[in-house]
């Protein structure tokens, strides 16, 4: 089985919840973009992180899969969340883990999206 790799996928999920809102990101936006709503709105959004139901894959047995060599980026994301003890009742659910890991990358993968975009539409004009 190979290794999901997150970071792609997350970053392919914000870009195309980008184009479905038609967000454009520019010199002069990308601060605000960077600190309105649009981090908060994808957070809880199942199309990008699945916070808002609490499942992204709605398939435990796909969830497992996309966690499979990944729980270290859980670890990390339990450490960063402040979480000394692990909650076992919810950490048994793999669908748990993944939407925590897709949480944990969010900020990190939005903003490299943002300034990619931001020189791609730079070149454009």
């Amino acid at each position: 089985m190979e290794k999901y790799d997150y970071y792609k996928a997350l970053e392919e999920d914000i870009r195309k919840y980008i184009k479905d809102h038609d967000i454009i990101i520019t010199e002069d936006n990308i601060d605000e973009l960077k600190q309105s709503s649009l981090y908060d709105d994808m957070f809880v959004s199942d199309s990008v992180t699945g916070n808002g139901s609490g499942s992204y894959t709605f398939n435990a047995w796909k969830a497992e899969e996309y966690i499979c060599h990944n729980l270290d980026l859980f670890a990390e994301a339990m450490e960063e969340f402040g979480y000394t003890d692990i909650p076992l009742d919810k950490v048994c659910s793999a669908e748990y883990i993944d939407v925590t890991i897709r949480c944990y990358i969010l900020s990190q993968v939005l903003d490299n999206v943002l300034e990619e975009l931001m020189e791609d539409n730079n070149e454009t004009d």
